[in-house]
């Protein structure tokens, strides 16, 4: 896609705050380890539709009746996605192993994954991602243990060649799954309808799979410590699973490895070594505000936040350097990121953003007795306020717009909304319109329909949010879902904001709110 969050500064200067990086690492989590087993052998097809399903099945007992030769395979499906290191226990058949097998090993969170072939990939991000594994044993029998990690349900076992005297088999597999949490940890809505409670699973699932050292944005794919995916599964993580070490490392590790200016990047790397990106982006900078404030709210941990206080009030002088006029500046398509909805203009909905954190910096400065900074945020506050009409509100339509061509969006209203720019009833009604509006700029991501149902919940509208999560996270439990996805467009259930599905994530952090809303709003 044209707006892809790519940057390349070679040059970029890094400091680190080596008494944060400490603390991240004193509040690092041992992982919990399950061991799984696939539980059948399956064949995936497509349906009446065109979708890629599970077509049939059969007992897990016959794997090690299994003969295959030269282009034969076997797929094995462990019965829910997992995160985890695999150990395969092959044999051979027939006569004398008189070759090397040689196979590929095949990686889905999909059954449609199974079925695609990475041969014909041509997007714009690395094929290194496809989890795909082309081995040569050269004795039979062994046990392989897989030194990588994956991110899967299925796993398909081809025979690319054995030779005419020998064929392989697949006596045994177990995957050793990983995660900081624990499924069994967290309190079940029995009382909400079952769809709900299938999203709810599914939520629930996803932002476990994402829980490992870091929160990461997902298993498959990057693999990496995104802040705007840390703000949604903090809150999630708070509503479910309660793990408040993982939240406090990862907000010390953006405090500590920062550009040189105190600029906190986009995402982190975390190995070989701990490192921030290269990749800014405007909105996610100031998140970090967001993410200590919500910390505070669940935990009344001061010392936390007058520790990170600085490194959370920087990003508001450092967002004013992206600013003219009031508002952020509409120079560059992805300055901030707030959507991956192709042609969108991110602008009005950057400003509600803008508010939103101006509002809660001001609460963590209160909280600390800070004097100026209480006075210079209210000021900045009060600008944004008269910038955000002056700039964006058009009368005439009663909407925000957005850009030199006052584009109208989804996203630009659900910001202002949750920014809390006009009164409740105000807003309610400017929410209800837009998604009448047949003109209006839609969403894509599970990160976007997050902010617009939560700006529906905000003025209480909570059939029209339930209506919108069924219908959208619920489109992806219809497609036989376990985990919810990066990017999903109901018109398009396979499209890719990459050029090509094969490397799209279908465990994806930020999808995993409804955990939190359900619980928020509704239990």
């Amino acid at each position: 896609m044209s707006d892809a969050v790519v940057s390349i500064i070679p040059e970029m200067k890094r400091k680190t705050v080596e008494a944060f990086v400490e603390k991240a690492q004193e509040n690092d989590v041992e992982l919990k380890e399950a061991k799984v087993v696939p539980i059948s052998l399956v064949t995936i097809g497509k349906n009446e539709i065109g979708n890629a399903v599970v077509t049939e099945r059969e007992d897990i007992a016959r794997m090690s009746e299994k003969r295959l030769k030269k282009g034969d395979s076997i797929c094995l499906d462990f019965g829910d996605h997992h995160v985890g290191y695999v150990t395969l226990k092959l044999n051979s058949a027939g006569s004398p192993q008189d070759a090397p097998a040689f196979l590929r090993l095949k990686f889905a969170e999909i059954p449609q994954e199974i079925l695609d072939d990475s041969n014909t990939y041509e997007g714009w991000i690395s094929k290194g991602w496809i989890q795909e594994e082309f081995i040569h044993i050269d004795v039979l029998p062994c046990e392989l243990k897989l030194p990588r990690r994956y991110a899967f349900r299925y796993l398909e076992v081809l025979a690319i060649d054995t030779s005419q005297k020998f064929q392989l088999v697949v006596e045994a597999a177990e995957t050793t799954a990983v995660s900081a949490v624990s499924m069994e940890d967290v309190e079940t809505l029995t009382e909400l309808p079952e769809d709900l409670q299938k999203i709810d699973r599914a939520s629930l699932k996803t932002l476990q799979d994402c829980m490992q050292h870091v929160f990461e944005d997902g298993p498959k794919r990057d693999r990496r410590l995104w802040i705007g995916d840390l703000r949604l599964q903090a809150k999630a993580n708070y509503a479910a699973f309660k793990n408040l070490d993982l939240v406090r490392r990862c907000m010390y590790l953006f405090a500590g490895l920062t550009r040189d200016d105190g600029k906190i990047s986009a995402c982190l790397f975390t190995e070989p070594v701990m490192q921030a990106d290269d990749t800014f982006l405007w909105d996610y900078s100031l998140f970090f505000i967001s993410i200590l404030y919500d910390y505070y709210k669940e935990t009344k941990d001061i010392k936390t936040v007058e520790e990170l206080w600085p490194a959370a009030y920087r990003q508001i002088e450092l967002a004013l350097e992206d600013m003219q006029d009031g508002v952020l500046r509409d120079d560059e398509p992805l300055t901030a990121f707030i959507d991956w909805k192709e042609g969108l203009n991110r602008q009005a909905a950057a400003q509600g953003v803008w508010i939103y954190c101006l509002r809660q910096g001001k609460e963590l400065a209160k909280l600390l007795g800070n004097k100026e900074d209480i006075a210079y945020i209210q000021k900045l506050l009060n600008h944004a306020l008269v910038d955000a009409v002056r700039a964006f509100w058009d009368e005439e339509q009663e909407v925000f717009v957005s850009g030199k061509d006052r584009q109208v969006s989804w996203i630009s209203q659900a910001w202002m909304v949750l920014a809390d720019v006009f009164d409740k009833e105000k807003s309610r009604k400017l929410m209800l319109g837009i998604l009448e509006n047949k003109k209006a700029v839609t969403v894509l991501t599970p990160y976007a329909y997050h902010h617009v149902i939560e700006a529906l919940l905000h003025v209480g509208e909570q059939e029209k949010a339930l209506e919108m999560m069924r219908t959208y996270w619920g489109g992806i439990i219809e497609l036989g879902a376990d985990t919810f996805w990066e990017a999903f467009d109901p018109e398009d259930p396979l499209a890719s904001p990459y050029g090509n599905m094969q490397v799209n994530s279908f465990c994806h952090a930020w999808s995993c709110t409804p955990a939190w809303l359900l619980r928020e709003y509704f239990k």
